[in-house]
């Protein structure tokens, strides 16, 4: 077993969870419900589940591409994605 890559990628999803709309959903949903152990369960099965189309899907694109070029993409679209989350964030005020 690769520890060292298992440390890295529960740290990295971790600390990128933390405080996003996911946990707030869940915070709102767990104080608005007579069972928070339910919302728990589907909320953990929704990161697993999201989780595992993430492994899934880039285990098989890397069989189809260098893993340099899937790093790259991946950069670029989480580029995209903060320069779209700035410009909706700058807009709005």
């Amino acid at each position: 077993m690769d520890w060292q890559l298992l440390f890295l990628s529960f740290g990295t999803i971790f600390l990128s969870e933390l405080g996003d709309k996911s946990q707030l959903a869940t915070l709102s949903l767990s104080g608005s419900s007579a069972a928070p152990r339910f919302v728990f369960i589907g909320s953990a099965a929704a990161l697993l589940l999201a989780s595992s189309i993430g492994v899934i899907l880039g285990d098989s694109i890397s069989v189809l591409m260098p893993t340099k070029l899937l790093k790259a993409i991946a950069a670029g679209l989480f580029a995209i994605m903060a320069m779209r989350l700035f410009m909706t964030d700058s807009s709005s005020q």
